[in-house]
C-alpha cells in the first residue's frame, strides 16, 4: 500500500512540474502525407507554415454534425478571410469506399475550402481524432492552440472567439 501511495505522489509531482514548465514546446502539425482531391500528395505540416491562421476541420460525408458545422462556417468564411486572413482546410476521413462522395458533397454545398483526403486515417491517428467532427485551430506560427470535438449549433461562434485571441491589436 505504501508503494502505491509513493508512486501516486511521484506521478502527481511530475505532472505538476510539467504543467508549470513554461519552456514546453507547443504542439504543431505532424508531418503526414494526405491527398488533394486530384490525388496530389501533400504534407499537412506545410499548412502550418503559411503565416496565416488556419482552421483544420476533420469531417466525413456520412457525418451529419460535420456537414452542419462546415455549412455554418461557410456562411462566415468569407468574412473570416477578410477580417482575420484565415484559411480553412477540410480533411475528409472518408475511407476508400466512400471517398468518391467527398467532392460531390462539397460541390453541392458550395464549399470553397481546400479539401484533403485522409483515407487511411494516418493524420487522424497522429492528431488523436477518433470521430469527426473535430476542429483544430493553428496560429500564425503553426502552433495548435485550440481543439474542439463534436458540434452543436453555435460552436462556430466559440471558434471565432478563439480566432480573435490570435489577432494582435
Amino acid at each position: 500500500m505504501r508503494s502505491i501511495v509513493l508512486t501516486l505522489m511521484m506521478f502527481f509531482a511530475v505532472t505538476l512540474v510539467q504543467a508549470n514548465d513554461t519552456t514546453k514546446q507547443k504542439q504543431q502539425l505532424p508531418s503526414i502525407m494526405v491527398k488533394k482531391m486530384d490525388g496530389t500528395p501533400v504534407n499537412i505540416q506545410d499548412y502550418g507554415k503559411t503565416g496565416k491562421i488556419m482552421v483544420i476541420s476533420f469531417w466525413a460525408t456520412w457525418c451529419t454534425p460535420c456537414i452542419k458545422e462546415l455549412n455554418n462556417i461557410n456562411d462566415l468564411y468569407e468574412d473570416w478571410q477578410k477580417k482575420y486572413g484565415l484559411e480553412l482546410v477540410a480533411v475528409s476521413m472518408d475511407d476508400a469506399r466512400t471517398s468518391s462522395k467527398v467532392q460531390p458533397v462539397a460541390n453541392s454545398l458550395g464549399w470553397s475550402y481546400l479539401i484533403l483526403l485522409d483515407e487511411n486515417k494516418d493524420l487522424a491517428r497522429a492528431m488523436n481524432v477518433n470521430n469527426p467532427p473535430q476542429t483544430v485551430l493553428i496560429d500564425q506560427n503553426g502552433n495548435i492552440v485550440y481543439v474542439h470535438n463534436g458540434y452543436t449549433e453555435g460552436c462556430e461562434i466559440e471558434l471565432e472567439e478563439q480566432i480573435k485571441k490570435l489577432i494582435k491589436p
